[in-house]
């Protein structure tokens, strides 16, 4: 994207001094955010008496909602209303979503009767009170979608110095870290022992006040120009190569039309790769394709050269980015069934205090910021000074996968441990065993160490391997796969329910051990696959211009 004109003599706009405003907005939008996605689940248990398993199915959606609508918020941004649209009303649209959660929590009318102990069937919500909280939790996810990533490139924006914009990645993700766990500790709280009213009211708030401080912030931005969709001439090329199937293929450079720049074309001694070939239809020239001053007159028909290896350079690297959902499925899953566990876990520090279920993730977002820490400032030195070169974006990702087995075989282990305890016990539907739910730390510090490898590793690979007209859509691939990567674990859970009774609505009654043993067979075979295709891959870009590893994408 280009900056906006800026009249002679006028104020220059962007740089530090927008830097406020805009750590200020994700602050205030991800403490509004962690505040309900972090205890979804318990929300649903607790107030709309749904049933625990198909609450973790509701909780997977909505995440896949928060990470996979990034990308349609992306392409709106940089190719029809520029950031700044996207992000207010983005975040007026949250709002409104919470608000309306808000309302579910006090409003006696919008959710069913409470389930009274020891009752084994409860009041199910009716259908209107289903819709509108349906309605709620989409206004929210959508809303909190649009301004995750959407901020970064907004912020990224305001600088010229690659420098200056890496330092305010750290920042930022170092927000929404911080933001995250601001939320899942005090929020949650305030939500399990005050009050569910109290605790979705502090998010309005917050969500108000990030929108607030971002529009008074509007003065000193750079607004950049939105451009056309870069996914237009990647489309371009396949309809172009089918019209084109027909006509010979040549091996002259200047049969095949060449970057464009102002005052005609510019043509460069290259011809296509052969990798493909199909696709090299759709660059060559042919009777009627330009005008007489060496414009291209039919778009659809022609595209150029540059496009055509630009998409080949995405269909390369499918294959390793395909293995990113199967990488993130697990994680996915995961997520959801350790509250549930934690639900049925003694979960008391100390005699009184009693932490929340939804607070466990809290474990994840430590050990993925002490490991970031520990990653850049010792291991990346020592590597490089043993071995003379930087560890590559594929090999941190393959440590991520590794990580990402061992972690869900401890958490197999830590459940078997849990069901022969309920056992012992005689203990059956969701009763509380007699176990400290802390015996899940050791996996949930396993799965962070992991994220601070691959989800860095795989942004810098995206980010240094993707076409330079994909760049800023690079990051948001990621958050791709992981909303992939989420829907797919609902469809894994809901055919483990029904062609198994591993997955209960009293999960002592199951066997979720096995449901993690599954996880860790898928997770090995992708990871035999990942090895297989980072073997065969080759770099396309050979500048080791690599994110910070500071800069995760976290499921």
């Amino acid at each position: 994207m280009a900056g906006e004109p800026q009249p002679s003599g006028a104020p220059t706009k962007g740089g530090w001094i927008t830097f406020p405003f805009l750590i200020a907005t994700m602050a205030g939008l991800t403490i509004a955010a962690g505040g309900w996605t972090n205890n979804i689940i318990v929300y649903l248990i607790n107030e709309f008496n749904i049933k625990r398993i198909d609450a973790a199915q509701i909780a997977n959606i909505v995440n896949g909602c928060t990470a996979l609508f990034p990308i349609l918020g992306a392409i709106l941004a940089d190719s029809f209303f520029g950031s700044f649209t996207i992000i207010s009303v983005s975040s007026l649209i949250s709002l409104a979503g919470i608000l309306l959660i808000n309302l579910t929590a006090i409003l006696d009318t919008l959710k069913p009767a409470p389930c009274e102990n020891g009752l084994t069937v409860c009041m199910a919500p009716s259908k209107t009170q289903l819709a509108i909280l349906y309605t709620s939790l989409a206004l929210s996810s959508m809303g909190l979608a649009g301004t995750r990533f959407t901020l970064a490139t907004m912020g990224a924006d305001q600088f010229d110095n690659p420098k200056h914009q890496g330092v305010f990645f750290n920042w930022h993700f170092f927000t929404m870290y911080a933001g995250t766990l601001v939320s899942v500790v005090g929020i949650v709280y305030v939500e399990d022992n005050v009050g569910w009213g109290l605790g979705y009211g502090l998010c309005v708030a917050a969500n108000l006040i990030g929108l607030a401080i971002f529009v008074v912030g509007k003065r000193y931005y750079r607004l950049m120009k939105p451009q056309s969709s870069p996914f237009t001439g990647l489309a371009c090329v396949i309809v172009a190569a089918f019209r084109k199937r027909k006509v010979f293929l040549s091996s002259k450079s200047e049969d095949y039309w060449q970057e464009t720049h102002a005052g005609g074309t510019k043509f460069v001694k290259t011809t296509p790769t052969n990798s493909f070939k199909f696709l090299n239809h759709a660059a060559i020239i042919t009777h009627g394709d330009t005008t007489s001053d060496g414009f291209i007159k039919k778009p659809w028909n022609l595209c150029t050269l540059q496009q055509v290896e630009d998409f080949k350079t995405l269909i390369r690297i499918f294959p390793l980015w395909s293995t990113g959902i199967l990488l993130c499925t697990p994680l996915a899953m995961q997520m959801s069934l350790v509250v549930l566990q934690a639900l049925a876990m003694d979960r008391h520090l100390g005699p009184t205090f009693q932490i929340s279920a939804g607070t466990m993730m809290v474990f994840v977002m430590l050990s993925t910021s002490i490991s970031l820490a520990i990653i850049d400032r010792f291991l990346l030195p020592t590597f490089e000074k043993l071995t003379g070169t930087s560890p590559t974006p594929l090999q941190r990702i393959g440590v991520g996968h590794a990580l990402n087995i061992l972690s869900m075989a401890i958490s197999a282990i830590v459940e078997s441990k849990r069901l022969a305890t309920a056992r012992s016990h005689n203990l059956h539907g969701n009763t509380v065993v007699p176990m400290s739910v802390f015996w899940m730390v050791p996996q949930l510090v396993v799965v962070g160490v992991g994220e601070a490898f691959h989800f860095p590793g795989n942004v810098s690979l995206y980010y240094q391997e993707f076409p330079k007209s994909l760049k800023s859509t690079a990051a948001a691939m990621v958050a791709m796969f992981i909303g992939i990567a989420f829907y797919l674990g609902t469809a894994i859970v809901d055919f483990l329910r029904k062609t198994t009774g591993w997955l209960p609505n009293g999960i002592n009654d199951g066997r979720m051990d096995n449901v993690y043993w599954v996880l860790t067979v898928i997770a090995l075979i992708n990871f035999g696959y990942y090895l297989i295709c980072s073997w065969l891959y080759e770099y396309q870009n050979v500048e080791k211009n690599e994110l910070s590893s500071s800069s995760p994408c976290p499921c």
